[in-house]
Formats: structure tokens, C-alpha cells, sequence
């Protein structure tokens, strides 16, 4: 019965955070040595099975495709590594001398970890390197659609994260999923904070689960190419962060907002590099076959290829084509491929100048995606300056794929698989979450002044004020009131 199903999976949801409690008070003594040990062995663990992993994601899901997945999973067990192995997350980990201030880690507790069906396996990698980088036991809600992908890559770092010392329980994941077994791991007194990666409205449920929670808004980044762009480079760049893993990055761009004067060098080398320009026609196929009538996105489009999605809408398409471009001529509900789009589909746009470009991503940035990510193609400092200043977003890319720029493969922003969008997007960070976010920090404070008070003169007997202010007259008072009152009780009349 479905009902049993549904308990059997919130018992076996208490048990996986009883044992992480346990885990976490083990965790809590460990130094840094030891738990720098442990994040290098889930590091190897990630890098061994990256592509084991990558081949049963693709198969389970039905989403992206396996060299990328690959390299998801290697992105998420070298680039993390690196960027955290030195990073101090036990103990004093700032000393302040000047100002005589200590900063000390403490881990937050329990993590409950949402994973999505786009990157099942390298979130998983991911959130358990971060988690255990700051002394964290950590347990997994998979998504119903990637139950034994994730499954599979909690067991693996698993065991490799106890064979390097840590304590059983550590790392937990969900087998018997249910939005009961979910909301429970989310609301359970030992559930001390939740890392959630998902849809608007698991993130939602995050949010409003009375736990912490650091979640990720929609993404809905453009990618404006200036005049000053190198075109080739700016088409290559384009394509290629569009199409990685089928476009289920989020921070994967969604529309390509070009000056006139060069759009049609840049829709010739787009075209080199594997781009179908729909016909208006073709877009009135595409559209219903990538989005919802509410303008979100159909998930049997999510993650497929460009030649999947073209013989779903029953167009036909040349070989090596690699994504399907829809120029467009307005944002919003009258336009649905100007939203969100995790699949192989752009937007394209025509502007007369860059002043016109920053109004059209504020209008596709407005439309979904506030607070998340824009790319720029340009050489023109001054126009790049004014685009950081002026938009709503947390990451501006330059000259690069916007999906590896955002995640940190290409930039110096944070490896990272939780992009936060701020609160312009409904997050509660605003950058790339690492494990600094998951430790509480506490301070040691010397003094380094002495309080000052500054001259004050006595302050006059109330009866002194009243006899030198004529003006204060307690009669008039009283008559003041009691017209007010009057008037009151009269309805204002």
C-alpha cells in the first residue's frame, strides 16, 4: 500500500538523521588534519567513479549526456578540492592582532542535502566534500526520478569518506523517496540546517521549513554580445556553455542579446559552430514542446539534446546540429522561450545599441533569473562597467561560457554546484556557496579602547520646566482632549 511506502520512508528518514546526529558528534572533536584526510579521500572517491557515475545518471534520468556528466563529476571532485584543501574550517581560523579578535570554527550540525535531477551524482560529491570540509554529517533527499544514481554515489563517498576515519553515518541518503520523507529529513529537531538544490518549489518548502536554509533561485541568464566582441570566440563560448550536459546547468545561458550593427556576423558563426535558426514557424512548434502554458519548463524537454527536441516538435534539422535558436521579439508571457529554458533551445535578440541591450536582459533578467547570472561578450571596459553597476545580478561573465564562468571552472568565483542569487532572488547568499557557509563562527574579543562619555548638564526638575514654559496650560489641555474625544465619538463629524 502507498501508504505504508510513505511510512516506511519517513522511519527510514529518522533513522539516517539519528545516525548523522551521532556522526556529527564524532565529527564535532575532529581536527583539521583529520578532516582535511577525509575531504581528499571523497576527492579520489568522486574522481574514481566520475564516469561509473555519469553513465547511470544518463541512464536513469534520460537528461544531459555522459562525457559531460563526466567532467561534472570530476568538476566537483578536483575543482572543489582544490579550492578548499587549504581553507582553515577547525579551530582558531582567523586571528585578528590589531584588533584583538579571534574567529573559531563550529560546525552548524546535521545538513539536509536536496538533489536535483539534472546533476544528481556531482551534487552529491559536492555537497558531502563541502559538508565534511566543515565538519558536517550530511544526509540526501534524492530526486524521485535519480533514486539510484544518487543513491549510488552517497554510497560510494561514503564508504571511501569511512575508510579515511570518519564516523559512520556521516554521509546518509534517502532509498525509499516521498515529499513526506523529505519534509521530514527537512523539519526534524536534529536537522540543524538545509543546503537545497532544486525546483522554486522544493526551495520554497526549504525556506519555509523553519530550519536555516541556503537555496538557489531561477536562472535565466543572457548573454549580450557587444560590438567590440571577438565574434568567433563569442559564438564558440556561447554554444558551448549552452549545450554542456544538454544545458541543465542553471547558470547555462538562456538568450543571446546581440547589437544589429554585428548580428549578422555573430548568427554566421553561430551557425558554424552548430546553431539552427527556427523559422517563426518552427518557433510556434518548438515553444509548446519546451515550455508549459504557465511559462515553466516541460520537464520531458529538460537535459535533451537539440535533434531530440526538434523531432519532438516535428521539425527536421541538419546533422551536427547542436542547439536551436528562436529569434524573438518580446519577453514575457507572450513570448515563452524568453524564460528559463534547461535544454538545448536559445532565444535570440536584435538591439540597436548596448543601451538597448541592458534593457532587454533587465527585461529577460525581470522575466526569471533576478540575482543569478548575465555573460558579456566585449572588449569595452567602459560597457562592461556599466552593465556590473546596473543589473540585478550576482555574476557578471566576461568573455567566457556562462555556465563555467558561474560555477567557477573558468573564473575564480568558488567551484560550486549552489549558486546563490541574493535576495533579489529569493536566496539568503549571494555567492557560490562553499563550506564557510556551513560553519558558525564565533569571536574572542580583547578590548582595544576605553568608553568615553561625553559632558552632559543636569537635566531641570520636571516642576522647573512647566513654571518657566507660560505656554503649558493644563486647563487648555484638558479642553484639547475633550474636543478631540468629542469628535471621536461623533464619527468626525
Amino acid at each position: 500500500m502507498e501508504l505504508d511506502r510513505d511510512l516506511k520512508s519517513i522511519q527510514e528518514t529518522r533513522n539516517l538523521v539519528k545516525a548523522a546526529r551521532r556522526a556529527q558528534d564524532a565529527l564535532q572533536e575532529f581536527t583539521q588534519a583529520q578532516t582535511d584526510t577525509i575531504v581528499n579521500a571523497i576527492r579520489h572517491a568522486g574522481e574514481a567513479n566520475a564516469c561509473r557515475l555519469a553513465q547511470m545518471a544518463v541512464s536513469e534520468t534520460g537528461m544531459g549526456n555522459y562525457e559531460d556528466k563526466c567532467f561534472k563529476n570530476f568538476f566537483a571532485s578536483r575543482y572543489v578540492f582544490e579550492y578548499i584543501q587549504e581553507m582553515k574550517t577547525v579551530g582558531i581560523i582567523r586571528e585578528d592582532k590589531a584588533n584583538r579578535i579571534w574567529e573559531i570554527a563550529e560546525p552548524v550540525g546535521v545538513i539536509a542535502g536536496i538533489v536535483p535531477t539534472t546533476n544528481p551524482t556531482a551534487t552529491v560529491i559536492y555537497k558531502s566534500m563541502i559538508a565534511l570540509k566543515s565538519r558536517n554529517a550530511i544526509v540526501f533527499s534524492p530526486h524521485p526520478s535519480a533514486v539510484r544514481c544518487t543513491n549510488e554515489a552517497a554510497r560510494v563517498i561514503h564508504e571511501a569518506a569511512v575508510a579515511a576515519g570518519a564516523p559512520e553515518g556521516s554521509i546518509g541518503c534517502i532509498s525509499t523517496v516521498s515529499m513526506g520523507a523529505t519534509n521530514e529529513l527537512m523539519k526534524h529537531p536534529d536537522t540543524a540546517m538545509i543546503l537545497a538544490t532544486g525546483g522554486p518549489g522544493l526551495v520554497r518548502a526549504a525556506y519555509s521549513s523553519g530550519k536555516p536554509a541556503l537555496g538557489v533561485g531561477a536562472g535565466n541568464p543572457p548573454a549580450f554580445v557587444e560590438r567590440t566582441a571577438d565574434l568567433r570566440q563569442a559564438a564558440i563560448d556561447i554554444l558551448t556553455g549552452k549545450t554542456f550536459d544538454n544545458g541543465t546547468i542553471c547558470a547555462s545561458e538562456q538568450s543571446v542579446v546581440a547589437e544589429d550593427c554585428i548580428a549578422d556576423e555573430l548568427i554566421q558563426r553561430l551557425k558554424e559552430n552548430g546553431a539552427y535558426f527556427l523559422s517563426p514557424a518552427e518557433t510556434a512548434k518548438v515553444s509548446p514542446v519546451v515550455m508549459n502554458p504557465d511559462n515553466t519548463m516541460s520537464a520531458k524537454a529538460v537535459g535533451k539534446d537539440a535533434r531530440t527536441i526538434a523531432q519532438m516538435a516535428g521539425i527536421t534539422v541538419p546533422d551536427g546540429t547542436r542547439c536551436l535558436v528562436a529569434p524573438l521579439a518580446g519577453v514575457g508571457k507572450d513570448w515563452p522561450l524568453s524564460h528559463e529554458k534547461l535544454t538545448t533551445v536559445l532565444a535570440f535578440y536584435r538591439v540597436a545599441d548596448w543601451h538597448e541591450g541592458c534593457e532587454r536582459c533587465f527585461q529577460l533578467l525581470k522575466a526569471g533569473g533576478i540575482g543569478h547570472s548575465l555573460s558579456i561578450h566585449s572588449n569595452n571596459e567602459a560597457v562592461i562597467r556599466e552593465f556590473a553597476m546596473k543589473k540585478p545580478i550576482f555574476r557578471i561573465l566576461v568573455n567566457t561560457p556562462s555556465t563555467f564562468g558561474g560555477i567557477g571552472a573558468t573564473t575564480a568565483l568558488a567551484p560550486s554546484l549552489t549558486l546563490g542569487c541574493g535576495t533579489w532572488g529569493g536566496s539568503s547568499v549571494s555567492e557560490n556557496v562553499s563550506p564557510l557557509h556551513l560553519i558558525n563562527i564565533k569571536r574572542v574579543a580583547w578590548p582595544i579602547r576605553s568608553v568615553e562619555r561625553p559632558a552632559v548638564e543636569p537635566l531641570a526638575p520636571c516642576e522647573s520646566i512647566a513654571a518657566d514654559n507660560p505656554g503649558l496650560d493644563p486647563d487648555l489641555v484638558q479642553e484639547i482632549v475633550a474636543r478631540v474625544l468629542k469628535a471621536v465619538n461623533s464619527g468626525g463629524r
